[in-house]
């Protein structure tokens, strides 16, 4: 397979999902140039979008079914909260706890049951901003497309200085580029980066620095134009950037498409939130408030991001959120027909056997949470001299204890630790 290695990025968390990534969309791709002879990045993103998000149906079903749990067992973890309500002492709290658990364990979920899914998105949106950034490095065909620019150029007597003198006007510093490096691959990889990261307005400063490429770079241009451009807009120009060189060139069309990305993106967001089920929270509460502000803040945190990143990383937002609505309205569908009484009973009996193959009995627990207490109840319940005369006789009998019992050894480390430590 013929891909840009040394330009994909190499993050340890990110850099393989970005990898598995640009390995679907390079299939995605070349499926859509073969079978229908379509080479469009942005028509790519948009079936990359649809199945990652096929993909991930199961967790978002599970979710689901975890936020429904939950809605049922609002007016019990109410009652739990107002059990102990304005109880701050630590045997309260404790108490508190154990039931909260309890109650998690009668319907058979976990406490985090719904942070899964967002573990997964968080780092999936991450990873796929490096491949739209840099699509080259993982699609191959996009990549061949450069071939002939990339061979001319290196032909050119003094390109280097050229190509430093490009960077600089374009304002590409940020690709690191280094054009005298010894290794011609790693300098043909710079060349292809400076050249798709480049605003439309650089073709015609190409074509001043290398004139006698001028019918190369325009054929690349116009394969580029194929692939590259979704509804008029260059996948890899960012919309602010497009307002701003459109404004200048009095293109007012390509001003409202570039501002449709972010609007677009942040409605698709609202509409998905409206969706989505919400638990039976008392509207007063602080958790209720901070999910209610959660979940107008982020779409508007999208909507101005969306400004700044690429428009690729806007159409995978805006055909990710429809997709997901559309997956909601079939998945609440699906969650109402569901009988709770019998997805807790299996809940209860996929936690049971999860604790049995981990060795831990639910009694156990139960117990040794019961007994720390009680420990505690003593403590607390002792007075103050209480407490010195049994720590006095604990040290006495620690002085007196046999000289091959745990105790004197247990001492013997302890006066160790204290002379080291003076």
């Amino acid at each position: 397979m013929n891909m840009i290695m040394l330009t994909q990025y190499s993050g340890a968390i990110l850099g393989p999902i970005a990898k598995l990534l640009g390995l679907i969309m390079n299939w995605i791709y070349l499926f859509l140039s073969n079978v229908f002879g379509v080479e469009n990045i942005g028509l790519t993103i948009i079936v990359l979008t649809v199945v990652i998000y096929m993909f991930m149906l199961p967790l978002t079903i599970k979710q689901q079914k975890f936020s429904k749990l939950q809605q049922k067992m609002q007016p019990e973890i109410k009652a739990i909260q107002d059990k102990y309500k304005g109880k701050k002492d630590q045997e309260s709290q404790m108490a508190m706890n154990q039931e909260t658990q309890d109650l998690y364990a009668k319907y058979g979920i976990s406490p985090t049951g719904s942070c899964l899914q967002m573990l997964i998105q968080f780092p999936v949106f991450l990873a796929l901003y490096r491949v739209i950034y840099n699509v080259p490095a993982y699609v191959s065909g996009v990549k061949s497309a450069f071939d002939g620019i990339v061979e001319g150029i290196i032909q050119t007597s003094g390109y280097q200085a050229i190509m430093e003198k490009f960077v600089d006007t374009m304002h590409l510093s940020a690709i690191g580029a280094d054009f005298k490096n010894t290794d011609l691959e790693v300098v043909k990889n710079f060349i292809v980066d400076a050249v798709y990261k480049m605003p439309t307005s650089g073709w015609d400063t190409l074509r001043e620095s290398f004139p006698k490429l001028t019918d190369v770079i325009q054929s690349t241009e116009a394969h580029l134009n194929e692939m590259n451009f979704f509804l008029g807009l260059n996948i890899s120009d960012s919309p602010f950037t497009i307002i701003m060189s459109s404004i200048k060139e009095k293109s007012y069309l390509f001003v409202i498409l570039a501002l449709l990305i972010p609007v677009v993106s942040y409605a698709s967001q609202l509409l998905n939130v409206k969706l989505m089920p919400q638990a039976d929270t008392d509207p007063n509460s602080t958790l209720s408030r901070q999910m209610k502000t959660m979940n107008y803040t982020m779409p508007l945190f999208s909507f101005v991001l969306c400004f700044t990143v690429p428009v690729g990383l806007g159409i995978y937002w805006i055909f990710s959120s429809l997709t997901r609505c559309v997956q909601q309205v079939f998945v609440n569908k699906h969650i109402q027909n569901l009988d709770l009484d019998q997805m807790i009973a299996k809940n209860v009996e996929k936690r049971k056997k999860k604790l049995k193959k981990m060795g831990i009995n639910e009694a156990q627990i139960r117990n040794a949470a019961t007994m720390n207490t009680k420990r505690d109840d003593r403590l607390t319940s002792m007075s103050k001299g209480e407490r010195e005369s049994k720590l006095e006789k604990a040290y006495e009998y620690r002085k007196t204890a046999n000289p091959n019992s745990l105790t004197a050894k247990a001492n013997l480390v302890k006066e160790f630790n204290e002379r080291n430590n003076r």
